[in-house]
């Protein structure tokens, strides 16, 4: 699933205006310089990428399923539905 990393660490990287390269697997998205808007946008931009619904509440993130507590978390829940949908 090394397609899933790296187009989520590009999409990631895209909304915290950096190089993928900058962009570590340990990095939050607050240590990125994302804010709410830019994870909203993130989720979106990774779901259209993937064809995945992401379980996320923006307005309850604390209470999703969804774990962005950094970008391996992100990764991991990412390649999880991907493995879900073509099951």
């Amino acid at each position: 699933m090394a397609e899933v990393k790296d187009k989520v660490i590009d999409i990631i990287a895209e909304q915290a205006v950096l190089e993928p390269s900058d962009v570590t697997m340990d990095s939050t998205l607050e240590d990125l310089g994302i804010d709410s808007l830019g994870l909203v946008e993130s989720i979106f931009a990774i779901e259209e990428a993937f064809d995945i619904q992401v379980p996320f509440n923006a307005n309850e993130p604390e209470q999703s399923d969804f774990d962005i507590s950094n970008v391996r978390a992100i990764i991991a829940g990412v390649e999880k539905l991907v493995a879900e949908q073509r099951a």
